[in-house]
């Protein structure tokens, strides 16, 4: 018997980049371990999508004028000296795992691989400056 595939869609625009956003951090925000982080983290959800899907579409859409402005580095930093250094590999690996599963839930195509290439570097480097902050 064949299974039936549900047509994932390109990411063409930033209403899509926001479904993406939104789906993820829903997901997050029921998450066992991250979950906490993020609730305690994060009180006004609502700018806090709009702004993620400002970072995620000047990333995906290549744009020179961004609306985005931030720094996730500081951001993260931040955020592990009020955790007392305890944030992990494991957290961003599974971090990472989660915003793959939504992409791919979702999405097909050229764009949403680049979504899942820009988050593995950006884990990658996030947690290495945290590393670095600590020392």
């Amino acid at each position: 018997m064949a299974t039936t595939i549900e047509h994932r869609k390109m990411i063409e625009n930033r209403d899509d980049v926001s479904l993406l956003v939104r789906s993820f951090y829903a997901k997050i925000r029921v998450d066992e371990m991250l979950g906490p982080i993020f609730n305690e983290a994060i009180h006004d959800w609502e700018p806090h999508l709009e702004k993620l899907t400002d970072f995620w579409e000047g990333n995906l859409f290549f744009f020179v004028k961004t609306k985005y402005a931030g720094d996730p580095k500081i951001a993260h930093n931040s955020l592990d000296e009020k955790l007392h250094n305890s944030l992990t590999m494991n957290h961003f690996g599974h971090w990472i795992n989660l915003w793959l599963e939504t992409i791919d839930e979702h999405f097909e195509g050229e764009t949403a691989e680049r979504a899942k290439m820009i988050a593995r570097k950006m884990a990658s480097f996030l947690f290495l400056k945290i590393v670095e902050n600590r020392n």
